[in-house]
């Protein structure tokens, strides 16, 4: 879920540094200094990656709750851009495809047939989508309401954005022939004639769609991506166009990653990445 943020709350724009203490049971103090844009996180299986993420990602959801300065329960310190910023907009990106645990409770409640975790995350952001397109008219309207001499070209401007995602899409797929609805204003595709939602999708389909419409309703804010192993599933190629797209779709958002893959840095951004080993002060 988005962050909700009350109005006394100053927002950053993204995390400078995060810093953990006693990573595993009492040994190895973690301080990761990060750049404005994409940080990947590598290491061989074991050593942590997943670990500082997760912790990461408690951190900013009980800072979602609490909205305090006090977590020395977790032993995670966060400092933001600026410092004297409370918390950051954030989005968490899980790339498992694991059956539902409840999903005949799920169906039970919902219209869609949800059998796995891709197809909830799918359905939730379903809702983030169509508020991401009122929002859109809102602001339109707000233009042309205001007399915006330049309100013509701005609302085309506006509208760009939700149909180059929808390219982008396209383009993604072209080889399996689906292309997306562009008369709804839910999530539908085209496929050999026939009306098709996006439960059906393959695997690999449903994590890329899932990314990229995160990063599209995210409405170019600064926003904090986290990706644990987004590569799974995911063939070759879109593994290595997978961070241009989403700085494409969102040149504000900051992309905090951990991958085996090195197909997702060889497209420029091996300057980029660290070693879980390097980020070690000490480990008693």
């Amino acid at each position: 879920m988005p962050l909700h943020i009350p109005k006394n709350i100053r927002t950053g724009q993204y995390i400078k540094c995060i810093e953990i203490e006693s990573l595993w049971r009492g040994v190895r103090h973690i301080r990761w200094n990060l750049l404005p844009g994409v940080n990947v996180l590598s290491g061989i299986n074991g050593v942590g990656k997943s670990t500082i993420l997760r912790k990461t990602i408690r951190r900013l959801t009980q800072g979602r709750e609490e909205l305090e300065r006090n977590y020395s329960t977790l032993g995670v310190q966060l400092t933001f851009e600026p410092e004297e910023a409370d918390c950051v907009r954030f989005d968490v990106i899980r790339g498992t495809d694991r059956p539902l645990v409840s999903a005949d409770v799920v169906s039970r409640v919902t219209e869609a047939r949800l059998h796995t975790e891709l197809d909830w995350q799918l359905y939730q952001l379903q809702r983030r989508y169509l508020d991401y397109q009122v929002n859109q008219s809102n602001r339109i309207v707000q233009l042309f309401t205001a007399a915006d001499p330049d309100a013509q070209q701005k609302a085309a401007a506006i509208a760009r954005e939700k149909a180059h995602f929808q390219d982008v899409i396209d383009q993604l797929f072209e080889a399996t022939g689906k292309k997306m609805d562009r008369s709804s204003n839910e999530i539908f595709f085209v496929h050999l004639g026939e009306r098709i939602t996006p439960y059906v999708l393959s695997s690999g389909e449903k994590q890329m769609l899932i990314i990229l419409l995160t990063v599209l309703v995210q409405d170019r804010q600064p926003t904090v991506l986290l990706m644990d192993e987004p590569e799974i599933s995911l063939h070759i190629e879109w593994q290595q166009r997978l961070l241009e797209l989403i700085l494409d779709l969102n040149p504000y958002a900051q992309i905090i990653v951990t991958t085996h893959s090195p197909a997702l840095i060889m497209s420029g951004w091996a300057d980029r990445v660290t070693d879980v080993e390097d980020i070690i002060v000490n480990d008693n």
